[in-house]
């Protein structure tokens, strides 16, 4: 499931970091297993969220300007009857009219 592995790459990225042995954006998203690209967004994604990630270019590594931490919880857990009446499970945004097959050629593609 891709939401693990953003969580995993979030992890490997914030541990790196911290260590300060990145190397140059290439090198890091190389290490990452993404694009140069992607890296720079993942870390604008991070900064909007307050982290302070700053790039020493003499060191040629990214940092943390002050210490900082990620830290990312998840829980799982059934839903109870009360929350499970009130979840419409993406009902509003598809309507069973859409697939009883009654408007099948008024979509053009």
């Amino acid at each position: 499931m891709k939401f693990f592995c953003y969580i995993d790459r979030i992890t490997l990225l914030n541990k790196i970091v911290n260590q300060g042995k990145t190397g140059n954006p290439e090198t890091f998203a190389a290490r990452l297993g993404i694009s140069r690209t992607r890296l720079y967004e993942i870390l604008d994604v991070l900064k909007s969220h307050g982290a302070p990630i700053m790039y020493d270019k003499s060191r040629q590594t990214f940092y943390y300007e002050y210490p900082f931490e990620i830290s990312i919880h998840l829980s799982f857990r059934p839903l109870e009857p009360i929350e499970e009446k009130r979840s419409n499970g993406g009902s509003f945004f598809l309507p069973a009219y859409l697939f009883s097959g009654r408007y099948e050629n008024t979509f053009v593609l």
